[in-house]
């Protein structure tokens, strides 16, 4: 399938309804952007979900944030 869109002034663009169908995105959604090595660029959703466990994730890990660790660390 090909859809074909075009890019404003401002480097925005409408996703074509096809497109966004196919990818299951929506409204709030966030696509990804990926240059492969051929020079083709891929487009997938990402799951918010993912990006919500990653920042719960990231607050757990305070507790090593610390300048000691820091610097038993630096090596590493």
């Amino acid at each position: 399938m090909i859809a074909i869109a075009k890019i404003t002034a401002k480097g925005q663009t409408t996703i074509p309804a096809a497109i966004r169908a196919h990818l299951h995105v929506g409204p709030g959604d966030l696509p990804a952007w990926e240059i492969v090595a051929d020079g083709e660029v891929r487009v997938r959703r990402v799951c918010p979900l993912g990006l919500e466990y990653l920042k719960a994730v990231e607050g757990t890990l305070s507790e090593w944030s610390g300048e000691t660790d820091k610097e038993n660390y630096r090596e590493l």
